[in-house]
This record gives structure tokens, C-alpha cells and sequence, in this order.
């Protein structure tokens, strides 16, 4: 649990994020990534509970993703666990695969074009300003590929479904 200082005009920025086996609210104050944080929990099979003081809508989609990769980097590189992992997941029509690592270098490679993507109060590029700040945070070297998909929410749905499973594994004990 911790405070993000932000970058717009030095406001103080709070997330808090738990996670765990069961319940959990998100509440960034985007609807869109309250409902994709919550696909990528459920995806994953851990609770996530996170509450971003209001703000600009990439800075609080930042925020977010800081707070997660915070929270993460520490069990992704606990001893005795996988830290990688890999899922690919369908949403309708689309199809995603995200492959992560914890390497300690942070990397964020997409074939992922969401530039131009608008769904539920999502600005452009929100996603991967999401998933940049959640691969620095966390130290993840993270891979998303779309295999297919037309419909923008339904990729959205996929990619953080993947993320989610992908996370899922790399939490996992080592066999």
C-alpha cells in the first residue's frame, strides 16, 4: 500500500492495492479499467483491491498501474516461485497472448495498436501507459500480442485476461 506522487501540477496521488484469494474492489475512477482490473483478477485467480485518487484520466490509469507492479514485484520474485508466466485467452472474437517475466528489466513489447481506441472514458494509449507503468513498477518484461480481434473492447477484455493468467502462473509455487 503506498502513495504515487503525480506528476500534474505535484498533486499527491493515493493507490492501494491487496492482493489475496477472494473478494477485492477496483475503483480507479475509469470504468473501463475498473472492468478490465477486475477481468485480469478473476483471470488470474487473486483478489484485487485498488482505490486511485481522482485525477486526470491517464494520470490515474498511470497511478494504477504503479500501484500493481509495486504490489507484484516483490511475490513475483519470492523464492520458490515461477516468475514467468504465459496465457492466451479469448474474449468473443478476439484472441491475446501475454508473456511475462520477472527479469528485473523492464520491458514492454506490443503489437497492440490502441492508439486510436476510445472505450469507457479510456483516453489514447491509456492501455499501454497501464501496462508501462505496471512493467517498470514490477520490473516485468511483458509480451502482448493480438492473434485476432475487431472489436476494441472485446481485445481490451482479451489482453487483460491474458495478463491476468499469465500473472496467475508466474504467482505460482515452482514445480
Amino acid at each position: 500500500m503506498g502513495a504515487i506522487e503525480g506528476a500534474e501540477n505535484g498533486r499527491r496521488t493515493r493507490a492501494r492495492l491487496r492482493l489475496g484469494q477472494s473478494g477485492g474492489t477496483v475503483e480507479t475512477g475509469i470504468s473501463a479499467l475498473d472492468h478490465l482490473l477486475g477481468l485480469a483478477a478473476a483471470s488470474g485467480g487473486f483478489a484485487l483491491s485498488l482505490e486511485v485518487a481522482p485525477g486526470a484520466a491517464l494520470q490515474e490509469v498511470a497511478d494504477a498501474g504503479r500501484a500493481v507492479g509495486d504490489e507484484l514485484a516483490a511475490p513475483l520474485r519470492a523464492d520458490g516461485v515461477r516468475g514467468v508466466g504465459s496465457a492466451v485467452v479469448p474474449a468473443d472474437e478476439a484472441l491475446a497472448q501475454v508473456a511475462l517475466e520477472a527479469s528485473g528489466r523492464p520491458l514492454l513489447v506490443s503489437n497492440v495498436d490502441l492508439a486510436e481506441a476510445r472505450v469507457g472514458g479510456l483516453e489514447s494509449d491509456a492501455v499501454a501507459s497501464f501496462l508501462q507503468a505496471l512493467a517498470e513498477a514490477a520490473g516485468l518484461t511483458v509480451h502482448v500480442r493480438l492473434l485476432e480481434g475487431r472489436e476494441t473492447q472485446h481485445v481490451l477484455d482479451a489482453i487483460f485476461k491474458a495478463l491476468g493468467a499469465a500473472l496467475g502462473e508466474a504467482l505460482r509455487p515452482k514445480p
